[in-house]
């Protein structure tokens, strides 16, 4: 009984789960990069059996598309543990809003899908619409575990008031759905192109070309709307020049990824330079939708002065 009342009363710091929050972020960024990896080495069937590598045979073999595969689903297994450290850490934190508890399971349940979605891509013989259905998942949780970090930062910062008007706010929905639109499209581009599974037999998404030229106005919707916001914050940054400074640091990450898709454009998209835009393309990803949740829930940290 006493060591039951124990765990009912230990609690979290607001500190201890900032670290805890932007931890599982990391780590849902980093899987995007290992699950690209996996798919641009042609590795997707490295490993024919799940969990295991092989049948009766659980570690993969020296073969490079095994152990990259299998490197995956390791960090996979990393990530769902922190995940439900998370949530249990989000249920221990007081004054943590119900709202993020609840984003924190789903976050978590989000990576445990994960795992049936992986069964599900090798058991098809990686067939795009699965593949995809897997990325694209990660993206939306890298987004929540986001959500999440930045909900920490105010609880233990205490909240500001929005630092910035109403009409910088929706536009941050615009940019942000415009921001997930060029990742939808990307995904059917890389469907499209000669990354798309595990070799030549795999089934492919339409046509590389146009699906390029569809992403590239995806990419023009997303870069005016968030050069607007850069613009507005460039013209006020006294009222909070760390907000201002994260829109610069993620406009010059936009910028470096662009450059680096112009660049994998014109050599013939190598398998290295593919992965680099997919990994920088989360990292934007990641950047713009905390850029939006702090419009709407800033934490005083931010205001001019504090420290």
């Amino acid at each position: 009984m006493e060591i039951a009342a124990r765990i009912r009363s230990f609690e979290i710091s607001p500190a201890r789960f900032v670290q805890v929050a932007w931890t599982n972020a990391f780590l849902l960024w980093l899987i995007v990069g290992t699950g690209a990896a996996v798919r641009l080495t042609d590795s997707g069937l490295g490993c024919s059996h799940w969990p295991g590598c092989e049948r009766g045979a659980p570690l993969p073999e020296k073969n490079v598309h095994a152990f990259v595969e299998f490197g995956n689903r390791l960090v996979g297994g990393v990530v769902i543990t922190v995940a439900l450290l998370t949530w249990l850490a989000a249920r221990k934190t007081p004054g943590l809003p119900a709202w993020t508890r609840r984003l924190a399971l789903a976050v978590l349940l989000g990576a445990l899908a994960q795992a049936p979605l992986g069964y599900l891509a090798v058991a098809s013989d990686l067939r795009w619409p699965v593949v995809m259905s897997h990325l694209l998942l990660s993206i939306a949780l890298l987004a929540g575990a986001v959500v999440i970090g930045v909900e920490a930062l105010g609880l233990r910062d205490g909240h500001s008031p929005p630092i910035v008007p109403l009409e910088l706010r929706r536009l941050a929905l615009l940019f942000t759905a415009s921001g997930f639109a060029l990742v939808i499209s990307g995904t059917f581009a890389t469907a499209a192109g000669p990354h798309s599974g595990g070799g030549e037999h795999i089934d492919r998404f339409g046509s590389l070309q146009p699906t390029v030229y569809v992403h590239g106005v995806f990419v023009g919707f997303f870069l005016v709307s968030f050069l607007l916001s850069t613009g507005y914050l460039a013209a006020y940054r006294d009222r909070s020049p760390r907000l201002f400074r994260l829109a610069l640091v993620t406009l010059g990450l936009l910028i470096v990824q662009m450059g680096v898709g112009e660049l994998q454009w014109r050599t013939k998209l190598p398998w290295e330079i593919v992965l680099l835009h997919v990994t920088l393309a989360a990292a934007v990803w990641a950047c713009t939708v905390a850029l939006a949740m702090l419009f709407y829930r800033p934490p005083r940290s931010l205001l001019p002065g504090i420290t």
